[in-house]
């Protein structure tokens, strides 16, 4: 926990602000996340070449997201990592080249076709995404469970905000 705070955000009286009219948990919030996502991009890079050598960090979260939730389409895969048309059919070309994911008829569109992981790229990212919980395990091992649930739970708040 940072000195400033005595726990619960609240230190009575007005908000201490910082210099340009920012309080001061705002910053300690801005400083924190971008330590926090500089780090998921480096490690979201080391998953990447777990998987495979070949892949591009940045394809990653395309996997996990098929791991999670199954066959997709491209335009709501697209939609969703936030990446264009164009973009999104060079990293499934790359992917399919690799073997990870294939592509199969929309049984609820016969027109449409869905990505899916292969079993080998369903094998892979599984053991990649366990060996990255069991390192949260051993790094938060002194944490209380709470903690960690609390955590989750905030961060799933901010990803909700975020998110609209």
């Amino acid at each position: 926990m940072h000195e400033e705070a005595n726990g619960d955000g609240d230190r009575g009286g007005a908000p201490d602000a910082a210099p340009g009219g920012v309080e001061r948990e705002f910053l300690s919030l801005e400083r924190e996340l971008t330590v926090l996502l500089r780090r998921a991009r480096a490690n979201q890079g080391e998953m990447a070449r777990e998987v495979h050598p070949d892949l591009e960090s940045s394809a990653y979260g395309l996997l996990v997201r098929l791991d999670e939730c199954g066959g997709q389409r491209a335009t709501d895969l697209a939609a969703y990592i936030g990446v264009g048309k164009a973009t999104m059919s060079r990293q499934l070309r790359a992917l399919e080249e690799l073997g990870l994911v294939a592509r199969e008829p929309d049984p609820a569109d016969g027109r449409a076709w869905l990505v899916a992981l292969t079993d080998e790229g369903r094998g892979r990212v599984g053991r990649v995404r366990e060996a990255r919980r069991a390192r949260y395990v051993s790094q938060l091992a002194h944490w209380n469970r709470r903690e960690v649930s609390e955590l989750a739970r905030l961060l799933h708040e901010l990803n909700d905000v975020m998110e609209k």
